[in-house]
């Protein structure tokens, strides 16, 4: 007769390959589905966790069900190392977004960044070149500005909008963002996304945001410092909701892990002490 633990270790697997074949499904959706080298960014990751989450069901299944004990120790030990890689990046995670936050402006509706106030390792992610392009070209595939051009705000509706993080961002004392030019510019609002410089404008100013920013609606403020800033702040909170999710996943996985090693100790004592036949 199956032991409790064997039973329920494989019901619990059972349940970790029904998300492998959702996470196989997802990337190959995602795969016919992108049409940019942004939408393709989660496919490779997703069909990785689909194959992971598979290899390690069919072992525990097959650990625990069909009692290969060698099989269930291959299992409990790629489940331990599991445990512990996503104990260290929720740890990370935690770390690195723990600074970043973002000041309430009177009498505007959205808040103001700075990039000095993330982590140095988040920092430095934006400040290289290679990723910055590879960010800037994503923002610009999903439209970000143009939807915020779409509006046709008049200036007291704009200033009072609630905008995401990366639509308006700031740097230092001055609010900024990709899709506008900091307030300390004076810049003259004419729509959302294009601001007239005043006349004698110094390229010399202290802010050199206001001297990247352009009304050419491919460029905007995609290269300010701000938007560098709005990035982070989105990112900041994208890894908290993950690192979340990951403690809750965590649990599940030490749960797992524990009814494992019991299996474990089932099968050994089974074949250390295998049942006599019984005789009429």
């Amino acid at each position: 007769m199956a032991r409790c633990s064997n039973g329920l270790l494989g019901l619990l697997n059972a349940c970790v390959l029904v998300l492998a074949v959702v996470a196989l499904g997802g990337g190959a959706w995602l795969s016919h589905r992108a049409s940019t080298d942004c939408e393709r960014f989660l496919e490779r990751p997703v069909i990785a966790l689909g194959v992971l989450l598979l290899a390690l069901s069919l072992a525990g299944l097959a650990g625990a069900l069909c009692r290969a004990t060698c099989l269930l120790w291959l299992y409990l030990l790629a489940l331990f190392l599991l445990i512990v890689l996503l104990f260290a990046f929720t740890i990370f995670a935690f770390v690195v977004t723990n600074r970043g936050a973002g000041w309430v402006v009177s009498g505007r509706g959205y808040k103001e960044y700075r990039l000095g106030d993330y982590s140095t390792w988040l920092q430095r992610r934006v400040e290289n070149a290679e990723n910055w392009a590879k960010i800037r070209s994503c923002l610009q595939d999903g439209k970000v500005c143009q939807k915020l051009g779409e509006r046709k705000e008049t200036v007291t509706q704009f200033v009072n909008s609630n905008l995401s993080p990366i639509q308006l961002m700031n740097l230092s004392y001055v609010q900024s963002g990709c899709c506008k030019p900091p307030t300390g510019c004076n810049f003259t609002y004419q729509s959302e996304t294009v601001w007239i410089k005043p006349p004698g404008f110094n390229t010399t100013t202290d802010d050199p945001d206001c001297t990247t920013w352009s009304n050419d609606q491919t460029a905007l403020c995609y290269d300010c410092m701000a938007c560098k800033a709005g990035v982070l702040a989105n990112l900041k909170n994208d890894w908290k909701k993950i690192a979340t999710v990951n403690i809750v996943f965590l649990i599940f996985l030490i749960v797992v892990y524990s009814v494992g090693c019991c299996a474990f100790r089932n099968n050994r004592q089974d074949n250390s002490y295998p049942a006599r036949p019984t005789w009429k």
